[in-house]
């Protein structure tokens, strides 16, 4: 009796200490479909279309309501009022107009003009009352025609159903002109039934195949083919013998091998299903497939949010092999896929951040597959992708960041592809020379006149390096991980820590005047602001060139709190600013979480619940900036359960706060990770304690290990600041703790007297003019004549590159006046960059022009004293696609007081003319001794961009980029070139 009472009484301590009952997975309590909305992102600038597609499938049937245009890339925007038709391929929240493959479109007169000139066509109003979207399934109403269209899919297939008023006149229109230039294209028929052919477009990816079957319901009126559809193979239309007026299906396959793989795609999944049963097994993988990850929440439109972000992070990449293996790769040959599938559309410069992270937990086969994928890319193309499209290496971005994936997905532990070629496609890719790498490799940083966005490649390349360490470590390889922690560290290079932002070096020199808040080619889509934070691989280092802890949380409170403004060039991908934090775009993604590292996680908590309940909206214009291929959504995926990966590669996941009173990651190995938050309410945003499998956790962060392993993460929430996670132990940390590099050296400040520094202080300076004795820095010196200053920095016998820098000397005599603005951000150095000897190339990012937006240029060169001038030379920058157009007309003029002016010369050109190439056009102005003491240049504007340019419209100027101006005297000086101190 003694022992039972004894054994009652733990029992009873045991559930008395207990704050809850045991936490059990969460439960769905109705269908998942039915709480996705597709049109999620389809207004404002997220870039998403709600059409039909399969979890990672190779179709996407979707309506397209828009041709071409920025907030047009999916195909649809939510503020247009016309349908063009239905088309079988579609891109996910990016930018650019690909794909939109093979339109359809429903009508019942023959008519081939689509209508967008408004003329009579065949695209036709529609309304959203009377329009629907689900996982798998699309519906429309086409008020002009009065036809219902449905739309459903499978992975490579698809069925359209139309239903027409009247049994007369029901005919559809083929068009493969529809949308991106068409290279090559085939309609044929192959019966009463059946078409069969290909399209060929050039975009963003410059060589696309795809290849269809198409098997209709009804048989074609062949009269009507006769006259029609042997006219073109770009546009057919088609008329149907249906007297019953049935509903009329269109079953379509399609391939990017050859027709019959298309045929084989559409017998092997569609065949002579129905359209429901087609519907019905889409939804039915749909439901499996967001059972993933299951919440519990009373809010709706949470749960809508939600599900949809999970939706929107499972339809890319997308499959790009027929059912028999056969895919076309990287090289335009036929492969076959052994033991994995291969996939296509790798956003992977927003995709790294936390969609491919999210895959390592709830994708893991998938991502073996996406390994093996890019590996197979190297392979055929003798490198890892940047962006890839449909075989297509795009270029696109910057980064080599197929390098993260790779390693993340080994260092959590997934296997089934060879390490070792996957580490020397790594490899490869790092150590090429294209884009800055050569400079970033040499110096430790790219230089501004070497590339552009010079800072942010300079700051993702050291984080991809940083991967390819640690897979170095992971594979033993001692050297490898050696090189690569040191070029991990590159980031030194690029801080300034008088401004403590991440800056442009021109000429070894700050780039200058800097304003954190401009948008300047040093930048890749953002400014100062939004790069500054880039460290990820190594937070403890950048705390200690700042000055600790405390500095950055200064600096990030500074973040979130500066006016919501850029300025210089308009970026139209900065969106859904909180001050200068930008959450609109993927640089920023990680910056809320950055207060964990510095001992402070409720502001980490009061951010991102700001962001997750006020840039996530159950609205068409209800995601803050483009989707991105699912790195919008993945984020909020993340955040919403409580934690992110801020470190891909780092196995920690960094603790946020809850949005959902449950959720359980449903993972391949059977287990399950469920997180529970007690007494949570919108007041109730913050973090009082936490448990991992019933232990108190004080660390803020989990790792991998703790989700994959299954278990419990509960929260215990409260309306104000607690102390959890604010122990310097409690917080999460990335170091660099070995082979620690030395930051090399910078100019400071140089006219004539030269000023040295370091971003590591307590570090030795060197420094030699014109290849004499290296000497160490300890006080300004004055460089007086033309000459070469090289540079190095050391420190504990580590030491840094070698810089060298060119020295002009100047004529005090000889200026020149700028009469008009140049735009900040392409200031080529200053005002005496058009006679500073330093000559631009065909980047107009380099660094190296001076521009002017909707400007004439005037400058006039004081050349000191009369001289007699045999030519002038000025050259100016063609680059159409990028808005500089070259000046329509270029006059010459000379004075001997800077008043009275004469005109020697004058030139047109016929700017307007579209050009797809980047040159550079040198105008030659020949005096023949003319005396002289001014010269004054004038470069009239081109002004409005031509109608048709894709920047056409009412913010559409014309810029002006313009470099050296050379002065030819009558004895052959260049009397241009003796330019300022550099």
């Amino acid at each position: 009796m003694k022992s039972f009472f004894l054994a009652f009484t733990a029992l009873f301590l045991f559930i008395g200490c207990s704050d809850h009952p045991k936490t059990t997975p969460a439960k769905k309590d109705k269908s998942l479909v039915s709480l996705v909305n597709p049109f999620i992102g389809t207004g404002g600038h997220g870039h998403t279309y709600p059409g039909a597609t399969m979890p990672f499938g190779m179709m996407q049937l979707s309506p397209d309501t828009r041709l071409d245009g920025w907030d047009g890339a999916s195909g649809y925007h939510y503020s247009d009022e016309y349908i063009y038709g239905f088309s079988h391929t579609h891109l996910s929240g990016t930018g650019v107009n690909d794909y939109c493959d093979i339109l359809l479109m429903p009508t019942n007169e023959v008519v081939f003009n689509n209508g967008s000139d408004g003329k009579k066509g065949y695209r036709s109003k529609f309304s959203h009352d009377k329009e629907k979207a689900e996982p798998g399934y699309y519906q429309v109403y086409l008020q002009d025609t009065d036809i219902n269209v449905e739309l459903t899919v499978s992975e490579r297939s698809g069925i359209h159903k139309y239903e027409f008023p009247t049994a007369k006149n029901q005919i559809i229109v083929l068009d493969l002109e529809h949308r991106d230039q068409l290279l090559a294209s085939k309609i044929k028929q192959t019966s009463r039934t059946e078409i069969t052919g290909y399209r060929h477009s050039k975009a963003w990816a410059t060589n696309q195949k795809l290849f269809y079957y198409i098997k209709f319901s009804h048989p074609m009126s062949v009269d009507l083919i006769a006259r029609k559809q042997n006219l073109t193979n770009k546009k057919a239309v088609f008329q149907f013998d249906n007297p019953k007026n049935e509903p009329v299906y269109v079953k379509i396959g399609i391939s990017a091998v050859d027709e019959d793989g298309a045929k084989k795609n559409y017998e092997a999944e569609i065949g002579d299903k129905t359209f429901d049963e087609v519907k019905e097994k889409a939804q039915t993988v749909w439901e499996n497939q967001l059972e993933k990850i299951i919440i519990e929440t009373d809010n709706q439109d949470h749960k809508t949010n939600f599900y949809t972000a999970l939706y929107h992070t499972m339809i890319v990449p997308n499959i790009y092999q027929d059912v028999d293996g056969r895919y076309r790769g990287m090289d335009m040959k036929i492969h076959n896929a052994k033991g994995f599938k291969y996939y296509t559309v790798f956003s992977l410069w927003d995709t790294y951040r936390a969609a491919h992270p999210l895959y390592t937990l709830i994708e893991r086969k998938r991502t073996s597959d996406f390994v093996n994928t890019l590996i197979a890319k190297y392979d055929e193309g003798g490198i890892l992708p940047m962006w890839d499209l449909s075989a297509n290496y795009t270029g696109t971005m910057i980064g080599y960041h197929a390098v993260p994936v790779i390693a993340d997905a080994y260092l959590t532990g997934i296997k089934g592809f060879d390490a070792e070629k996957a580490f020397k496609a790594m490899k490869n890719s790092a150590n090429q020379d294209h884009l800055g790498l050569k400079s970033y490799k040499q110096f430790g940083f790219i230089p501004v006149e070497e590339e552009s966005e010079s800072v942010s490649k300079t700051l993702e390349y050291a984080y991809d390096d940083w991967t390819i360490a640690k897979m170095a470590h992971a594979l033993e390889k001692v050297d490898d991980y050696e090189i690569f922690m040191k070029r991990a560290q590159s980031y030194k290079n690029v801080f300034d820590p008088d401004t403590k932002f991440m800056r442009g070096r021109f000429k070894n020199t700050w780039f200058e005047p800097f304003d954190p808040y401009e948008v300047n080619f040093n930048y890749t889509e953002a400014n100062a602001w939004q790069y500054s934070f880039y460290v990820p691989q190594d937070l403890s280092g950048f705390m200690e060139l700042l000055g600790g802890k405390e500095v950055l949380e200064a600096q990030l409170d500074s973040l979130f709190t500066a006016e919501s403004g850029t300025a210089g060039r308009h970026m139209q991908d900065i969106t859904g600013l909180i001050g200068q934090y930008a959450h609109g775009n993927e640089p920023s993604h990680h910056m809320a979480y950055l207060y964990n590292f510095v001992n402070k996680p409720y502001k980490t908590q009061e951010k991102v619940h700001q962001i997750l309940t006020e840039l996530y909206k159950n609205e068409p214009d209800g995601i803050a900036g483009n989707e991105d291929c699912g790195q919008m959504s993945a984020w909020y995926i993340f955040s919403s359960m409580g934690f992110y990966p801020v470190t891909p590669g780092s196995n920690q996941y960094i603790i946020g706060t809850p949005l959902f009173d449950k959720a359980t990651i449903n993972l391949e190995n059977g287990k399950n990770f469920t997180i529970k938050a007690f007494d949570l309410s919108d007041t109730n945003k913050y973090i009082d304690y936490v448990r991992l499998n019933g232990s108190r956790l004080h660390k803020s962060y989990i790792t991998s290990k703790d989700i994959l392993s299954g278990g419990i993460l509960e929260f215990y929430m409260t309306d104000s600041p607690s102390d959890w996670g604010t122990d310097d132990d409690d917080a999460p940390t990335t170091s660099i703790d070995y082979f620690k590099i030395v930051p090399v050296p910078f100019i400071a400040k140089g006219e004539t007297e030269i000023v040295l520094d370091n971003a590591q202080k307590e570090t030795d300076i060197f420094y030699t003019l014109n290849d004499s004795i290296f000497i160490k820095y300890d006080k300004p010196f004055i460089i007086s004549e033309s000459s070469t200053l090289k540079v190095y920095s050391e420190k504990d016998d580590e030491r840094s590159a070698t810089l060298a820098t060119d020295f002009y000397k100047i004529d005090p005599n000889r200026t020149i006046e700028l009469k008009t603005t140049y735009a900040n951000q392409y200031n080529a150095g200053g005002p005496n960059a058009l006679i500073d000897g330093i000559k631009g190339s065909k980047d107009f990012r380099s660094g190296t022009w001076q521009g002017y937006e909707d400007k004439d240029v005037v400058a006039i060169v004081d050349l000191g004293e009369q001289i007699f001038v045999q030519s002038i030379n000025v050259n100016f920058l063609q680059d159409q696609r990028s808005f500089i157009f070259y000046p329509t007309e270029v006059l010459c003029y000379i004075s001997a007081d800077n008043q009275n002016f004469q005109l020697v010369g004058k030139q047109s050109i016929n700017a307007i003319n579209r050009s797809e190439e980047v040159k550079i056009k040198t105008m030659t102005f020949d005096l023949k001794d003319r005396n002289a003491k001014y010269v004054k240049l004038v470069a009239k504007k081109l002004g409005r961009l031509p109608k048709r340019h894709a920047g056409y419209g009412d913010k559409g100027k014309s810029w002006i980029f313009v470099d050296e101006i050379s002065i030819q005297s009558a004895v052959g000086s260049e009397q241009s070139e003796v330019g300022s101190v550099q």
